[in-house]
């Protein structure tokens, strides 16, 4: 007892007072009991001191409690709390592992902020927040002592990259939903930015008009323009309506945040699409470009961009005009104008036209330097030899380089005077070094016509000459086909003679029956200068032959068959291969006989005709042997050969006897007799 009054004596007197009519172990459990009631609530307590980092606080228990400093600022301040001040505190246990009373400043302006956020929370209310720090899928949000998570998808209307500028800043916000056991919050910036832009499009369309000038920020760039806020609502501002020039991405002439005037463009009342424009505020310069660009001037410009078909030049900010890639170079083609021109290089350009309406220049490159088909025509003109490299051989000719810039054709044609095109240019090698002579230059087309065989004189055009339509010839076999014969003139002149021209009889027109290097006599039917060809025939001049000898030998008055001429031809032939003298003598006398004695007998004319046929085998002429051949035909068939000639004989003597007139016409020709006394011998 002694100890408890001790203990007593030093207790407050109001306490002692209290104890002396209590029961000791009343009063301690009633203590213990207060202690339990104030565990987990929030309670106010005495500030004692500020040391170390820790504050101690007399929250009016068996022992002081101490908190973390930190746990007294607020976020982004600095703590600001001194002994003697009081403030709220949880307690969250009576007594700790070291026996002292755990205390939280954290937790105590959690639950006050959490019983001001449900409130906040059934009426649908802001509350302000700072954004304080990053988690994955959001932000953390500090709401006055009680941490929120704030969505990546609800700081802004639309998605921002950098979050930077609003961390740290209060902002206001909606709170999405709520649980208290759980200690969960999750907030939302953008509802009430949605429920004040809301309010503030309402207002802004309601006054928006077209051709309206308004001040924006730009929110937003992409690839084909920037979004720029009016004040609540945005406008789209169009990549070609930033400036007049050319402009190939918005961040050339914009940033985010910038403060710009713009014009309203286009707007939809129905979906509230608003178009904005920046180069509308400023002058068109199009305006008076037909005066400012007339054709054919000269001007500097710089390549502002380049496509497969061409590149644009600025020609002044605002102006364009366009270098189309076949008025980039004189000699460069298939070329890609990138291969040409650079961006951003400066060009010396001619304005080839100028349409105002299509708002459209074209321009030229080439024609600011000298044209190399105009220079090549004044020092090579047509007839010029040239000498240059076989660049390439196609299957039409060959391309010769005549310059570093230009080429020529050779055609297949213009390669040789005999030989084919495709014979021809089997002679000639890539990288060859020839010489050519210049056949025609066109500038507007850009072409240049060459030869080779030009250099030499053509060896058919003189034979051509000489040949006419009518004229017999001695021909060359040089090759046979289904169609006819091929044959060579003089060794020059290249000629044809068609299957059906082989011969009279069916028999006789076969290719096969000729070999190349035989000799033939043929009639010349066609002569073409174009394809440097003529056409012959052997049917022809074996049927001029017999009218000739008809004309000649066959005539009325003598009376004489074809037969009858042919026959006495060959026998007088043989008589003049043994005594060639006695049968021109003989010749003679019998011709002048037949002028005497025509219409008597038929015997002095058939040896007129046998003496004339000997004269022309001593002038060796084709005649004699198709005579020769039509008499052994006759000879086979003495009889009938005959009596032929009788019938023959009768009929020209009831129609003027024109087979005969035709026989000796056609014995006439196969004389060919330089002086033709026989022929008039017999005709007198």
């Amino acid at each position: 007892m002694a100890n408890v009054d001790t203990h007593a004596d030093n207790l407050p007197p109001d306490v002692a007072e209290q104890m002396a009519g209590e029961n000791f172990s009343d009063l301690l459990d009633q203590a213990f009991e207060q202690a339990e009631r104030l565990q987990g609530k929030v309670v106010s307590g005495l500030v004692l001191t500020v040391e170390n980092d820790f504050v101690l606080i007399d929250v009016g228990l068996k022992s002081e409690g101490s908190i973390p400093i930190k746990e007294f600022s607020e976020a982004g301040t600095a703590p600001a709390i001194v002994a003697g001040d009081r403030v709220d505190v949880f307690v969250e246990r009576f007594e700790g592992r070291d026996g002292v009373v755990v205390l939280s400043r954290e937790k105590a302006r959690r639950e006050e902020a959490w019983n001001v956020l449900e409130k906040a929370f059934e009426n649908d209310e802001r509350v302000e927040g700072v954004i304080f720090g990053r988690v994955k899928g959001g932000f953390t949000v500090d709401l006055s002592g009680a941490v929120a998570f704030l969505p990546g998808s609800q700081v802004d209307i639309r998605p921002i990259r950098d979050v930077g500028p609003l961390m740290g800043s209060p902002q206001p916000f909606q709170i999405l939903k709520m649980d208290r056991s759980r200690g969960n919050i999750v907030v939302s910036r953008r509802a009430v930015l949605e429920e004040t832009r809301a309010e503030e499009r309402s207002e802004l369309i309601s006054n928006l008009t077209e051709g309206q000038v308004l001040e924006g920020v730009v929110k937003n760039i992409t690839d084909y323009g920037a979004f720029v806020d009016l004040g609540g609502v945005d406008g789209l501002l169009h990549v070609t309506d930033i400036a007049w020039r050319r402009i190939n991405h918005p961040s050339e002439a914009l940033q985010v945040g910038q403060t710009v005037n713009v014009q309203v463009i286009r707007f939809n009342p129905s979906t509230q699409r608003i178009s904005l424009g920046m180069k509308q505020l400023e002058a068109d310069p199009w305006d008076g470009v037909d005066a400012k660009y007339p054709l054919e001037v000269k001007l500097t410009g710089r390549v502002t961009n380049i496509t497969d078909y061409g590149a644009f030049v600025e020609l002044e900010p605002g102006v364009e005009g366009l270098v189309h890639v076949s008025e980039m170079s004189w000699t460069k083609k298939n070329v890609h104008p990138g291969k040409i021109v650079s961006t951003s290089q400066e060009v010396e350009v001619m304005v080839l036209d100028v349409d105002r309406n299509k708002r459209r220049i074209s321009l030229g490159l080439k024609q600011c330097v000298a044209n190399p088909w105009t220079d090549f025509l004044e020092k090579f003109p047509v007839g010029s030899e040239i000498e240059g490299e076989i660049k390439n051989i196609t299957e039409f000719g060959l391309f010769v380089g005549l310059n570093e810039e230009i080429d020529g054709m050779v055609h297949l044609s213009d390669l040789d005077w005999v030989k084919s095109g495709e014979k021809a240019i089997a002679d000639y090698n890539k990288g060859d070094m020839v010489k050519v002579k210049v056949l025609d230059v066109d500038v507007e087309k850009e072409r240049i016509s060459l030869g080779v065989k030009q250099l030499t004189e053509d060896p058919v055009a003189d034979g051509l000459e000489k040949l006419k339509k009518g004229d017999i010839v001695t021909c060359t076999v040089t090759g046979t086909g289904d169609k006819g014969i091929e044959v060579s003139v003089g060794g020059d002149v290249p000629g044809f003679i068609r299957r059906s021209d082989l011969g009279r009889d069916r028999s006789e027109q076969r290719p096969d029956r000729f070999a190349s290097g035989e000799l033939v006599d043929a009639m010349v039917v066609s002569v073409d200068k174009t394809s440097r060809k003529i056409n012959l025939s052997i049917k022809a001049r074996e049927v001029e032959e017999e009218k000739i000898a008809m004309a000649a030998y066959g005539s009325s008055d003598s009376g004489a068959s074809l037969g009858d001429i042919l026959g006495a031809a060959l026998k007088e032939k043989s008589e003049a291969d043994a005594e060639p003298e006695e049968a021109e003598a003989e010749a003679e006398e019998a011709a002048a006989e037949d002028a005497g004695e025509a219409g008597e007998t038929e015997a002095p004319s058939e040896e007129a005709a046998a003496e004339d046929a000997a004269e022309a085998g001593e002038t060796e002429a084709p005649s004699e042997e198709a005579a020769a051949e039509d008499t052994a035909e006759a000879g086979e068939t003495e009889a009938p050969s005959e009596e032929a000639a009788a019938e023959d004989t009768a009929e020209a003597g009831e129609t003027e006897a024109p087979s005969e007139e035709a026989a000796a016409e056609d014995a006439g020709d196969a004389e060919k007799e330089p002086e033709g006394e026989s022929e008039d011998e017999a005709k007198s």
